[in-house]
């Protein structure tokens, strides 16, 4: 009988994480892979770390301070000993058979995998099934709300969900783990993005069932984060000929953006990404030479993973018809161009 592929789950331990117990135990009785868990202690309030520990299947590292998701992801898969790595929220409880359907979808050319990641007090309902990527930067949970009847067949994604999502040890490494500037937030479209930058497909697996306790507001810091991280992803990863196709498009969004920004009382963590990606615009040019030295695509192919459409589900934003359609006119002509 082969051996069953070694798989280290990294998860990350932050506030009061309720689930984070349940969901640590449910990783661990995986079939058909022999799996460990690496616990990155971030911040966690609750005695959950502590009852984990216990375990001997758990590795708990504490960094002394909250890296975000990124850098505690990375922290943990340094700490990783198998040849699969799965990346599993601490409010995200995985079906048995979850990880092992992970793995077996991650083919020589396949970089990441990606699962059903469906609501936990709604098993038949997604929250995401791999995350459409605008080409202004714009990324969301994709079929959120929807039945996941409607999404039984696996296919190719723009970006994987960070919830619940898999990939090879040494491609993790190859691709330099997530970028650790971003701390959280866009952290997974940008590393599924250079995953396809250097000719590695990104995957939804619809066999692998992950019940994920969403929740979009968690940090009082995410639309500052998701706003910065949107800009930087497209100012890093996007050549010449993207970004002038991207243009005139992102200011209308920017001023769109922060016009709702004003709206609703958030305008200073907007005006806070802008003055932090000026202070650190030198970050941006040399991760920006880092990345387009590695591709191996063209930013004409990359633009086939971009969608045109703004069918945004964030609470909140409401994008009108009118300016979902002319999104995906300009975009179904101006990615030829790219």
């Amino acid at each position: 009988m082969p051996a069953m592929p070694r798989l280290t789950a990294v998860m990350l331990a932050w506030r009061d994480e309720p689930l984070l117990v349940e969901s640590v135990h449910a990783v661990l009785a995986s079939e058909d892979v022999d799996v460990d868990v690496v616990l990155v202690d971030n911040g966690c309030t609750s005695d959950a770390v502590e009852r984990l520990a216990t375990i001997p299947a758990v590795t708990v590292v504490d960094p002394g301070e909250n890296l975000g998701f990124a850098g505690g992801c990375n922290l943990g898969a340094r700490h990783a000993t198998g040849d699969f790595l799965a990346f599993v929220n601490g409010d995200a409880v995985v079906r048995p058979d979850a990880l092992a359907h992970l793995v077996s979808a991650l083919r020589d050319d396949v970089g990441l995998t990606t699962a059903s990641v469906r609501l936990y007090d709604e098993p038949d309902v997604i929250n995401s099934v791999g995350n459409p990527v605008h080409f202004t930067g714009l990324s969301w949970a994709g079929g959120l709300g929807q039945q996941a009847t409607a999404y039984a067949v696996e296919r190719e994604v723009a970006s994987a969900s960070g919830a619940a999502m898999a990939c090879r040890r040494e491609r993790f490494a190859a691709l330099g783990g997530f970028c650790e500037p971003m701390f959280a937030y866009c952290e997974d479209a940008e590393l599924s993005l250079r995953s396809w930058q250097r000719g590695w497909k990104v995957v939804y697996v619809p066999a692998a069932v992950a019940l994920h306790r969403y929740e979009f507001s968690r940090n009082p810091q995410k639309f500052y984060l998701l706003e910065r991280n949107r800009l930087f992803l497209v100012l890093t990863l996007f050549g010449p000929g993207l970004l002038l196709c991207a243009a005139l498009p992102m200011l209308a969004l920017e001023l769109a953006t922060l016009a709702m920004a004003v709206r609703d009382g958030w305008a200073r963590q907007k005006l806070a990404g802008w003055w932090w990606l000026l202070r650190h615009a030198g970050l941006v040019r040399s991760r920006r030479r880092q990345v387009r030295s590695e591709r191996v695509i063209s930013d004409h192919e990359l633009a086939r993973v971009l969608t045109g459409d703004l069918d945004v589900d964030v609470p909140g934003v409401t994008v009108p018809a009118l300016a979902r359609r002319a999104s995906r006119g300009y975009w179904s002509i101006a990615r030829r161009l790219a």
